[in-house]
C-alpha cells in the first residue's frame, strides 16, 4: 500500500481550502445563522455542513460522483432540490422579523446576548447546514474535478478516505472561525443596526444563489 502520499494530500486539501473559503451558499448561511441564532447555532449548522462534505467524498470515491455529474436526470435533480431548498430559506428569511438580542442563544459569547427567547434547535441548525452543502449541485462538481484531477487512481481508499475526513475538519474549523467572528458582540450589533435590511439582504442572497445554482452546468 506504501506510505502517505503527503504531496498529494497537500495538494488536495490546499485545492479544497481555497474553494471552501470562497462565498456561497454555504458562508451566507452560517453568517445568517450567527446574526439571528447566535454562536452555538452557527456551529452546529458548520457541523453539518462538514458532515455532508462526507457524504460528497464518499460518493465521489465510490465513483458515484461521475455517474451523478454525467447524468442529465440526477444532475437536474440535485440541482432543482438544492435551489428550491435555497429559495425557501430565502424567502422564510424575507418575512422573517428584524434580528435582535432577544433571538441569540445563550452558553456563547457575551452575556447580553443570551437568549430571551425561542431559539433554533441544534438539531435543526444542524440539518440546515447539511442540506445546504449535500444539495449544492457544484459541490458534486467540486469533488469529482478533485479527485479525477489531484488524485492518483492508484492512491489507496484508506489515504481517500483521510482526504476525506481532513477536508471535513477544516471546513468545520473554517466555519466555527466564521461563527465565532460574526457573533463577536459589536459586529453583531452593527448588523442589528441593520434591521429588517439584514433579513431583505440575507433572504435576497441566498435567492439569488438559488437561481445561479439552476444555471449551472453539469460536465
Amino acid at each position: 500500500m506504501g506510505g502517505f502520499p503527503w504531496v498529494e494530500f497537500l495538494t488536495v486539501m490546499l485545492a479544497f481550502g481555497i474553494g471552501a473559503v470562497s462565498p456561497g451558499p454555504d458562508f451566507a448561511m452560517v453568517l445568517r445563522q450567527s446574526i439571528v441564532h447566535g454562536r452555538k447555532t452557527a456551529i452546529m449548522t458548520s457541523a453539518g455542513i462538514a458532515s455532508a462534505i462526507l457524504v460528497h467524498g464518499t460518493y465521489t470515491v465510490l465513483g458515484l460522483g461521475i455517474v451523478i455529474s454525467q447524468s442529465l436526470l440526477l444532475f437536474t435533480v440535485v440541482k432543482f432540490a438544492g435551489a428550491a431548498y435555497l429559495i425557501w430559506l430565502g424567502a422564510g428569511a424575507l418575512m422573517a422579523p428584524p434580528p435582535g438580542e432577544q433571538e441569540a442563544d445563550a452558553g456563547y459569547g457575551d452575556k447580553s446576548l443570551h437568549n430571551h427567547g425561542k431559539g433554533q434547535t441544534r438539531t435543526r441548525a444542524y440539518v440546515i447546514g447539511f442540506l445546504t452543502n449535500l444539495l449544492n449541485p457544484k459541490a458534486v462538481l467540486f469533488f469529482v474535478a478533485l479527485f479525477s484531477v489531484l488524485v492518483s487512481s492508484g492512491t489507496a481508499i484508506m489515504w481517500q478516505g483521510v482526504y476525506i475526513v481532513s477536508m471535513a475538519l477544516l471546513l468545520f474549523f473554517w466555519f466555527a472561525l466564521v461563527s465565532v467572528f460574526f457573533t463577536a458582540k459589536n459586529v453583531r450589533a452593527g448588523f442589528y443596526r441593520m434591521g429588517k435590511w439584514f433579513n431583505r439582504v440575507t433572504g435576497a442572497a441566498l435567492i439569488l444563489l438559488a437561481l445561479r445554482l439552476l444555471l449551472t452546468q453539469k460536465q
